[in-house]
């Protein structure tokens, strides 16, 4: 809830990035000032671009909106975020524990952690995409009541919940879950990457040990800090690797165009669709709020987790089944 609370501007700037609108804004400015489409300009100047137009709608967004504009979906964020971390490392962990002891003598292998996390995800994705749509929505509203002329069309949550219940059924609250399950091979990327990162430490621990050699100040940094930069460096690659799939889930989520119709209605139309009106850059819309948001998160979160395990006499390599 407090990495959710301190990253909430960049992920209101990340999913209003990732929006169509957003983007349509974007490349009617780089049109009047006579600059190309990123999808013609090389790296480095594409990335340089991005950046900048990522920092000037942070800097926008409080002084056009006020600055609670930078807190929108916090609510349903802070909702959402305790079932989904707790659905997603119970299940992980018991789910490790399950898979270990029933097909491989209670030890743990790559592939036992790369099972049990994509399990988790899938199981975390489908009981929590409703919040996330809410979420999702309130944000993205400002944007889309400028480009079809009209007011806000949510008061709140609440309000977002019954006008989705009421015009989509309940169908319209899991818009999106297919964009979260691809994204499922994001967190468990992460779990594995973790996992790993977390073994090469303990063999290092346990090589120094067994060299009887004086410690030195880098090993005590490696020792006290090597879990938190496992855990950032795990989100860092995975959500690189798979991070088209946030755009393409965000879209799916976006609330109706003014006569009820979807813009995108599948997670293949979805792709087709940015991509032949887009180009391939905008599936990396938002890419650096995001990655500013996720990997101190990712880092603040997997730092708790292991400290209560520890505070519990637990172990997250060998956490009993409750």
């Amino acid at each position: 809830m407090t990495s959710a609370a301190l990253t909430s501007p960049f992920d209101v700037l990340r999913t209003r990035l990732q929006s169509d609108y957003y983007q349509q804004q974007l490349a009617a400015a780089r049109a009047a000032r006579g600059i190309p489409p990123p999808s013609s300009l090389p790296l480095f100047r594409a990335s340089v671009l991005h950046i900048r137009e990522t920092f000037q709608i942070l800097v926008a967004i409080p002084r056009v909106e006020g600055w609670r504009a930078l807190f929108k979906g916090l609510g349903p964020n802070l909702v959402g975020v305790v079932p989904a971390r707790s659905i997603n490392f119970y299940c992980y962990g018991n789910g490790k524990k399950l898979i270990s002891n029933t097909f491989n003598n209670g030890e743990e292998a790559w592939w036992i952690q790369l099972i049990a996390a994509a399990s988790a995800g899938i199981i975390t994705g489908t009981a929590t995409n409703p919040i996330w749509l809410v979420k999702t929505r309130l944000q993205l509203d400002k944007a889309e009541a400028e480009s079809e002329g009209r007011g806000r069309k949510y008061k709140g949550a609440w309000n977002c919940l019954a006008k989705t219940l009421r015009e989509e059924g309940i169908r319209g609250l899991y818009r999106g879950l297919t964009a979260s399950y691809l994204g499922v091979t994001e967190s468990t990327a992460q779990w594995v990457l973790y996992e790993q990162g977390k073994e090469y430490l303990a063999r290092r621990e346990q090589r120094l040990i067994a060299s009887k050699r004086p410690r030195t100040l880098w090993d005590d940094v490696v020792t006290n800090t090597g879990n938190l930069v496992a855990a950032g460096g795990a989100k860092f690659v995975a959500a690189i690797l798979t991070y088209p799939h946030e755009v393409v889930r965000t879209r799916l989520r976006q609330a109706p165009m003014k006569d009820g119709r979807m813009k995108y209605t599948g997670l293949l139309q979805c792709f087709a669709t940015i991509f032949r009106e887009e180009g391939l850059p905008a599936l990396y819309g938002g890419l650096v709020p995001h990655m500013l948001r996720v990997v101190p998160s990712a880092a603040i979160m997997f730092g708790t987790y292991e400290a209560v395990l520890r505070l519990l006499g637990e172990s997250s390599s060998n956490t009993k089944i409750r």
